[in-house]
Order: C-alpha cells, then sequence, then structure tokens
C-alpha cells in the first residue's frame, strides 16, 4: 500500500487494477485551463483530471486565501464520483514536480484516507519511460468514499500567529526564497511573510530530475529548516495552502511526521490588515 511515493514502473503494473485509482492533478496557475487541456491531449490510462480550482478548493471569499479547502463532504462527494472509496489505492500526479498532486495527497489524508501515493516525477516520469498515453475517458463505476475529518492536521492564522512568537514552534513558508523575502510578488497583493515563520521553498525537495531527493536527504534538508524543533510542533504554509502540502509530503517521506498545515497561507493571512507583515531572508 503506497502511502508517500510511488514510481512510474511500480504505477505502471496496477494500471488495470480495479483497485488503484489514478487521478491527474497537472494545472498552471498562471493559466488554469490548462492542466484539462493538457489531460485531453493525453494521460496515463484510466485518470480522472482533477482541476485545482473546481475540485481541490472551495469558493473563494473575502475572509479566505486563494485556494479554499472543499468542504470535507464535498471532497468525499468526488472522490466517490472518480470511483474512489475507503479501500482504493489512489496514485495522483502532475506534470512532473508534484506540487499540485501533493494537495490531493494531503486532502485525501486529512479526510482519513492513508492508501494514497504521488506519482514520483509525475507525468515526465511516466513518459520518460515510454509508457502509454491516452485520450480515452475512463470508464467510471461510482461509490462511497466516507470521510472522517482529522481536524489536527490544521492551523489557523490565529494559530500561527502565536506560534511564530513561539521558539518551541516552527511555521516553515513553501515559497520560492524572492517572494518569501517579498522581492517579487506575482500571484497576491502585499509581498513579503509571516513574522517569524522560516522559508523551506518545497523546490528544495527535490533533485535536478524533479524527483524527491532520498528520504536520508530530504531528512537533514528538512531539520536543518526545523532547527531543534520536532515535527510534530511545525506548520507548513505557502501562498495559498497548496506546494505547503509538499513540504508535507516530503516530511512524511523523510519520516519526521505530525506537521499542520496552514491552508489559508498567505494570500489569507494578508486580507486583514491587522496582521503584521515582514519582509527580507529567513531569520
Amino acid at each position: 500500500m503506497p502511502t508517500t511515493l510511488v514510481s512510474a514502473a511500480e504505477l505502471a503494473q496496477h494500471v488495470d487494477d480495479p483497485k488503484w485509482v489514478v487521478v491527474d492533478c497537472r494545472f498552471d496557475l498562471a493559466r488554469p485551463p490548462s492542466g484539462r487541456e493538457a489531460y485531453a491531449a493525453g494521460h496515463i490510462p484510466g485518470a480522472h483530471y482533477a482541476h485545482l480550482d473546481e475540485d481541490l478548493s472551495s469558493n473563494i471569499t473575502p475572509q479566505t486565501g486563494r485556494h479554499p479547502l472543499p468542504e470535507a463532504s464535498t471532497m468525499a462527494a468526488t472522490l466517490g464520483a472518480w470511483g474512489i472509496g475507503n479501500d482504493t489505492q489512489v496514485v495522483a500526479y502532475d506534470a512532473g514536480n508534484g506540487a499540485y498532486a501533493s494537495r490531493l495527497w494531503w486532502l485525501m489524508r486529512w479526510l482519513g484516507s492513508e492508501r494514497v501515493a504521488v506519482l514520483d516525477g509525475g507525468f515526465k516520469a511516466w513518459t520518460d519511460a515510454a509508457l502509454p498515453v491516452t485520450t480515452a475517458l475512463p470508464t467510471v463505476v461510482a461509490t462511497r468514499f466516507s470521510p472522517s475529518p482529522r481536524a489536527a492536521m490544521l492551523a489557523d492564522a490565529t494559530a500561527v500567529g502565536q506560534r511564530t512568537a513561539d521558539p518551541s514552534w516552527r511555521v516553515l513558508d513553501a515559497r520560492a526564497p524572492e517572494r518569501y523575502a517579498g522581492m517579487v510578488e506575482p500571484l497576491d497583493t502585499k509581498a513579503g511573510h509571516v513574522p517569524g515563520a522560516h522559508n523551506h521553498s518545497f523546490t528544495s525537495n527535490l533533485g535536478q530530475d524533479g524527483r524527491f531527493l532520498p528520504p536520508e536527504l530530504l531528512k537533514a534538508q528538512l531539520q536543518h529548516s526545523l532547527g531543534v524543533v520536532p515535527a510534530d510542533r511545525a506548520i507548513m504554509m505557502c501562498g495559498s495552502g497548496v506546494t505547503a502540502c509538499h513540504n508535507l509530503l516530503a516530511l512524511e517521506v523523510a519520516g519526521l511526521k505530525g506537521a499542520q498545515l496552514y491552508a489559508g497561507s498567505w494570500s489569507e493571512w494578508i486580507r486583514d490588515p491587522a496582521r503584521p507583515l515582514a519582509l527580507g531572508p529567513t531569520p
């Protein structure tokens, strides 16, 4: 039962397995239709398409960030419509680096399922291995997914504000260093980071081939970013609660368990003008 990463070779052995369901999570924040277009042009046989905005998030409100979590019941209904039940093995993939696939990985774990993994290297790894691609839509046998949300996996803005000032906790921001520092901001209305949060860019979890680093290297890098703080006293955030899930997956691969997600992340934090902002590199 893969629970973190799966290789293209291993997935290829199960594409016809009715107990396995594959979900294509390809997306581009700059051009949201591109993922569905890529799926229509060719995808892993049997894969369903999951749109970040439409399937893996709920509607934006004046209080939320850019990708609010879906309601548990809504996400469960979506999973069931894809033929995913509580005993189904799910493999999520995106174009390559796992930035979007890890969102579905985390959502399923939040809803109580451990039977979910990310295709290491994504669609690129699949095609590089000359494995089959199709434009055919999958045959769906709808089922029921019964959610059991794990509230302890989440932290809210109040907790983030408190714990950034507490040396026994660590908040890690998964955005690129230049966005964290406030040097650039391509997506949100204000630049910078939560005061006291440290930077651990999700791209540092990957090798040059776009696949996750070996567990021992991930562990060393993540422990460096955590400092003396154990993983179960850490909160992951990013711009909108997506690439933070990549850091959560990397922690799990490294055997560092128990970190929380601030799902609203920076795009929610800046909604309240009373919340402080900081600029510059990691402390």
